[in-house]
């Protein structure tokens, strides 16, 4: 998913997890999945911000060469917007967005 065009909240909200855990039906297997694709998104959000800034670094820092970049800032300051990859992942699981599995509880015979 694009996190980018995410429907995610900007703000923290409350969320009974008691309903939430009722795919996994424990709490805190919802909390690590979560958790899990949160680590994800992050990654990914950062390899893309560093990627973008890459274009503005010198091979040469001289004080006289160092300025404001306004794209560099303007770049900076969307990715401050996003919402949280906290957020994110909360209303990916939200809206069933997230393939997660248990390898303990899959019946799978290996002999």
């Amino acid at each position: 998913m694009d996190y980018k065009k995410t429907n995610a909240p900007l703000n923290t909200q409350t969320r009974d997890l008691i309903s939430m855990s009722e795919d996994t039906g424990n709490v805190y297997e919802t909390v690590c999945i979560i958790a899990k694709r949160s680590n994800q998104i992050a990654g990914e959000m950062k390899h893309d911000l560093e990627k973008k800034l890459q274009e503005f670094a010198s091979l040469s820092d001289n004080l006289e060469e160092i300025s404001e970049n306004r794209e560099q800032i303007e770049i900076s300051r969307f990715y401050e917007r996003l919402p949280k990859p906290t957020l994110i992942a909360t209303q990916e699981y939200i809206d069933h967005k997230i393939h997660f599995r248990n390898p303990s509880k899959d019946n799978i015979n290996l002999d």
